[in-house]
């Protein structure tokens, strides 16, 4: 009785060690991922990264690791100057395949990301006297308010929506009022202040935009992909 005892108390104290080597070991890591993603993204902040399934180690030794959650925080969108910000990307990478000395990350399987756009970033990334709002619902689907600066038309507003292509952001109007119709040059002027596209090349490669949203509390964008390559 008292070897099994003493037994189960060396069982008790490796597997105690072992946990902590694994958790040590993973926020290591995190660490080390997080700082090669900065880098390669060229993000002003360090993103948080989570590598879940336990335990860890093991997973490093299969060079395959079953999920890692990163939140990006804030991205830039870009096109003719002007810049939109993205809000607090968050990506999900699933079945993370390592590379073969275990310094770097390879690619995941599949992925999906999200973000929010803010109506005042839509707005200032728009231009100048430009004004972004939710516009409510129009045969189901969220729209957006897009009220352009135009002489002679100062309360001229138009439904629009923002919609995503790969990698690129896009913001249209839906159509020119008639009285704006009737003002040679008046459409020509209100689509360059309405229609807009903001290319994010900040996202990882085979992750593409495939999902836009307007609400009352923003734009909500989704991403996915297969076959993602992590950066780092």
């Amino acid at each position: 009785m008292r070897a099994l005892k003493v037994l189960l108390m060396l069982v008790v104290v490796v597997g105690g060690l072992f946990v902590a080597a694994d958790r040590v070991a993973v926020n290591l890591a995190e660490d080390k991922a997080a700082e090669k993603i900065r880098g390669s993204l060229g993000l002003s902040a360090t993103p948080e990264v989570s590598i879940k399934g336990f335990p860890f180690l093991t997973q490093v030794a299969g060079r395959n690791l079953d999920e890692v959650d990163t939140e990006l925080g804030d991205l830039k969108a870009r096109a003719d100057g002007r810049t939109l910000r993205v809000e607090k990307l968050k990506a999900t990478f699933h079945d993370v395949r390592l590379s073969g000395d275990y310094s770097a990350i390879e690619n995941a399987a599949s992925a999906t990301a999200t973000a929010t756009l803010s109506y005042p970033d839509l707005t200032q990334a728009s231009g100048e006297n430009v004004q972004v709002a939710y516009g409510g619902q129009k045969d189901g689907q969220g729209r957006v308010k897009i009220s352009p600066s135009i002489p002679l038309l100062s309360s001229l507003e138009v439904t629009g929506s923002v919609t995503a292509h790969g990698d690129t952001l896009r913001l249209r109007a839906d159509s020119i009022p008639t009285m704006c119709r009737l003002i040679p040059g008046c459409a020509d002027k209100v689509r360059e202040q309405t229609d807009h596209e903001w290319k994010l090349d900040q996202l990882p490669s085979h992750l593409k935009l495939d999902q836009v949203t307007a609400g009352p509390g923003g734009v909500k964008i989704t991403a996915t992909g297969t076959d993602v390559k992590l950066p780092g």
